[in-house]
Parts: C-alpha cells; structure tokens; sequence
C-alpha cells in the first residue's frame, strides 16, 4: 500500500493530505483557514542573492559612522558599534548585550546562515549539517531586531535635531539598505521548500 504523507495544521491539528500548491496559489486549512502554504518564487536563488548582499552591506552598516553630530564647536560621529562600547563604558551592560546581540551578531548569522545553506541547495551540495543550520535559521529569525534599532536612531535625530548639527552618515544609509535586505531575505526563504530540498539532499547523500 502506497504510504500517504500528512500535514497537521498548526493552529487547529487537523491532519490534512500534504498540499502541494503551485506558485501563486496557497493552501489553506479547510477547518480554521490558517495559511498552510503559500510557495515563493525562486526562493532559493532570491535568498542567495540576497543574502550575498546582506553580507557586503553589514560591514559599513556596523563600522561606518551613522550620525555626525556637532555640538558647541564639538563634532562626534556615532557607529553601531561605537554605541555598544558607550553603553558598556556607561555600565549599562545588560543592555550593550541586548543592543549587541540583536543588532549586530543575530543578523550577521541569519546572513551567514542564509547564504550557507541557500548556497548547498542552489548547487545540489549535501551537507550533513544542513538540518541543523535550517533549524537555527529559523530561531534566531525571531530575534534579529534592527527595525527596533532603527526606530531608535529616529528617536535621538528627532530629539537632538533643535539642539545640534546633525549629518548622515553612509552608515545611516547602510544600515537601512540592511534593513530592507533582511525584510526581502525574511519574505523571500520558502522554509517549506528549503525542507524539502534538505530532505532530497539528505536521500541522495544516503
């Protein structure tokens, strides 16, 4: 007898037939109307592209000064990490850390992770850590904040704009190139395909 493969749905643990949509279509949960699936459009060559970008953009994001600032004859220029060493020097560890890790370190390896694995299923590579790198992706997905960053980069212009000289700096603009490139790669990696195309790997390794 023919094996059947079965898909439960997240919201509603209905067990469905595994769907199987085609690009533009989605498949929807005929009990609760959760979206199942919706298949992306060249995912694997978006996310590599994609990813190659973000990795060339996040160096000058993270080093190259954001904001001049120029007060009472005094001119400083702020990077993002500049602003993690000042938060540690101000004994605000907790939240260098916190800045740090979100802003800095969880994006660089989602990118990190992106290409690597985007990389081995554009090229038909099987990789035995594969699985393992898929399933970090998807944690530290959640964590990875630099919109949160951002929105406090337009606190302080707003709030230091009547009282100092402001410039932007190519960081600035670096920096929300990484945003919107996070944002693409986010909406462009297909986890249901990436999944599959691991587990075809995985079969042909064996």
């Amino acid at each position: 007898m023919e094996n059947t493969k079965f898909d439960a749905c997240p919201e509603c643990d209905l067990l469905l037939n595994r769907a199987l949509p085609e690009i533009g279509e989605k498949a929807l949960c005929p009990r609760c109307g959760h979206l199942l699936y919706r298949p992306r459009k060249q995912s694997i060559e978006r996310t590599f592209a994609l990813s190659v970008a973000g990795l060339i953009v996040i160096f000058p994001a993270n080093l190259l000064p954001l904001i001049g600032i120029k007060l009472l004859g005094n001119s400083h220029d702020g990077t993002l990490w500049s602003g993690v060493i000042g938060l540690f020097n101000e004994g605000m560890w907790a939240v260098a850390i916190l800045v740090f890790l979100s802003s800095i370190l969880f994006p660089l390896t989602n990118i990190i992770l992106s290409l690597l694995i985007s990389v081995h299923l554009y090229f038909d590579k099987p990789n035995r850590y594969l699985g393992s790198w898929m399933r970090w992706l998807q944690h530290l997905d959640e964590w990875a904040m630099l919109e949160v960053y951002t929105l406090g980069i337009i606190v302080a212009c707003v709030k230091l704009a009547s009282t100092a000289d402001l410039k932007l700096g190519f960081g600035l603009y670096a920096f929300v190139t990484l945003l919107l490139i996070t944002a693409m790669l986010a909406s462009s990696l297909d986890t249901y395909l990436f999944w599959q195309r691991i587990a075809h790997l995985r079969r042909h390794e064996a």
